[in-house]
């Protein structure tokens, strides 16, 4: 079954050629009417003024959404069912804040890069520690995980040589990327259609294989089917016996650390954020407003299939030589082993989807490299004096560069073996509890001094560190009555990593609030940014539009908790 048909292979094409035409045409319609477009930095980067609300929003989704998604979060839906769906959920009342408080701080102090804005807050000192810092994350991390997660993938549903598919993924990647983020914007648009599409067929035809299993028809039959057989995988808050609450402790997902994994996702995170950082303010905040309600449709293409691959496993449907058993039970076989149980034809558009995913991710990370070094290393330290012109130039090459180090990187660090949603995000977390600490006290408290951000940057990596490896030196079950610690399969209390965020997320405040009060105390001057509070007052139809969102995410809460 590893093999797309003729069909798939045409459908596949459909697509290539769509996205690559409109790519093209965008170009050529971004430089036809003025050559001088082609050497402004700020067009190339950021598509200043270009990006429409719906171009914005689907440009979030597609640069957000890829194999790790796909493949691990279905994964996730299989291991411990919709629990994970947090991860999404929780993300769109998050967008929701960024529009209404992130987003305005940065387009009010023009800021286009993340550097830029620790350069202006605080000092070139820390900015040129997080950029170099980024630029090495985004590589050696991010950009090969997309790659290597995404070939596999691809390998796997296609029958393709997997080195083939890594540098068949970098060099479309690498053609979209090389337009510009206007280029990335609008073709993301295409891309996100195709994912949507793809992902949905999947869906469907997953739920209606539950259902046909036992004598029904059709995806409604298959979801109630799915919640009587599964009822266990259709809770959204695990009590402490779950054996899956490591990984979601409780109301933490609520009301403790998944709030400091989204914020410093969606908020700080170059990445996303440059999105939105060419509009003015109304189209920044439509287009994520509109990426929010995406947001809430994405479990039913990554999560559900996973659970109905669970329940076509646990009525052996499926068996060890599609998923293994015992300790080589692999949960991130579940979206693979669906799209290739696919008709011909829809095998074909999710694997568009698939693909879609994949490159959008990669152009999108490109993109941020790209922007990071060159306005951030190369024209700060290299070549202060550089024209618009060579600044793209430098733009495109770094982008190439990057790309090739990923291709070269990615299959010698283990990726497929290290495995899963779960893990991308707990070893992300090493890093993200400093650096939100960092961003939202030099957001909102003028006293914030460098010497404390210093601190939360690198004091805030060693303390996560120190609470990962805490239970080596200490017995930490004291911590059980409060739900702070729990039992590992060797039966050694350790911390959720979602808790752990928040305690050295409140560390980090604490300290850097304690070293600013000194230094202020004593003379030192900062640079605080320009805020009003009219800035965060939104438009009515964006008051509305998140008012909707709060409502769908409390009823499906109250439902499924």
């Amino acid at each position: 079954m590893n093999k797309l048909d003729t069909i798939d292979y045409i459908v596949f094409f459909v697509y290539f050629i769509i996205v690559s035409g409109y790519g093209i045409w965008v170009y050529r319609r971004k430089t036809g009417h003025d050559g001088t477009l082609e050497g402004d930095s700020k067009d190339y980067f950021l598509a200043e003024g270009s990006l429409t609300w719906w171009a914005i929003g689907s440009s979030l989704i597609a640069s957000n959404i890829s194999a790790e998604q796909f493949v691990g979060m279905s994964g996730s839906g299989f291991k411990m069912g919709l629990a994970i769906a947090t991860y999404e959920w929780m993300a769109a009342i998050t967008l929701v804040i960024v529009a209404v408080f992130f987003i305005p701080v940065y387009l009010k102090n023009h800021i286009f890069t993340m550097p830029q804005f620790l350069n202006q807050r605080y000092n070139g000192t820390v900015a040129m520690i997080m950029a170099i810092f980024w630029l090495a994350l985004y590589v050696v991390v991010n950009l090969t995980s997309i790659l290597y997660l995404g070939a596999i993938a691809i390998s796997s549903i296609a029958g393709l040589n997997l080195e083939f598919c890594l540098y068949a993924l970098a060099g479309f990647a690498v053609i979209i990327t090389l337009g510009g983020m206007k280029v990335i914007g609008f073709t993301d648009v295409i891309q996100v259609f195709f994912l949507i599409l793809g992902g949905l067929a999947t869906t469907y035809l997953a739920l209606d294989l539950v259902a046909e299993h036992y004598g029904q028809s059709g995806v409604i039959s298959g979801f109630n089917l799915m919640t009587q057989n599964a009822g266990d995988h259709f809770q959204m808050i695990f009590k402490k016996d779950n054996p899956n609450y490591m990984d979601l402790p409780g109301l933490t997902v609520l009301l403790g650390g998944m709030w400091i994994v989204n914020l410093n996702y969606w908020g700080c995170n170059q990445y996303i954020t440059q999105r939105a950082l060419g509009a003015d303010l109304p189209t920044a905040r439509a287009g994520i407003l509109f990426a929010a309600f995406l947001k809430l449709l994405m479990p039913v293409i990554v999560v559900l299939p996973g659970i109905a691959a669970y329940v076509l496993y646990k009525q052996d449907v499926f068996g060890p030589a599609e998923f293994g058993q015992g300790a080589d039970l692999n949960p991130d076989r579940a979206y693979p082993v669906l799209l290739n149980i696919l008709p011909v034809g829809l095998k074909g558009l999710s694997f568009a989807a698939l693909t879609a995913a994949v490159v959008a991710s990669l152009a999108g990370k490109a993109n941020s490299i790209a922007t990071i070094f060159t306005l951030d290393v190369y024209k700060k330290v290299i070549n202060p004096e550089a024209s618009e012109k060579k600044l793209v130039a430098v733009g495109k090459i770094s982008v190439i560069v990057a790309m090739i180090l990923g291709v070269l990187i990615a299959p010698h660090l283990g990726i497929d073996k290290k495995g899963g949603f779960q893990y991308i995000q707990e070893y992300t977390g090493f890093v993200s509890p400093g650096i939100f600490a960092m961003f939202i006290l030099g957001f909102f408290w003028k006293k914030t001094t460098s010497t404390a951000a210093l601190f939360a940057t690198i004091g805030g990596f060693l303390l996560s560190v120190g609470f990962k490896f805490l239970p080596t030196v200490m017995d930490l079950s004291f911590l059980a009555p409060l739900g702070f610690a729990v039992p590992n399969a060797a039966g050694v209390y350790e911390i959720p990593f979602l808790d752990r965020m928040g305690f050295v997320f409140v560390i980090c405040v604490f300290v850097m609030v304690l070293i600013s009060l000194f230094e202020t105390s004593r003379g030192v001057k900062t640079n605080g940014l320009e805020v009003d509070s009219s800035m965060f007052k939104p438009q009515p139809s964006f008051a509305i539009g998140a008012g909707a969102i709060v409502v769908i995410l409390t009823a499906l809460y109250t439902i499924y908790w």
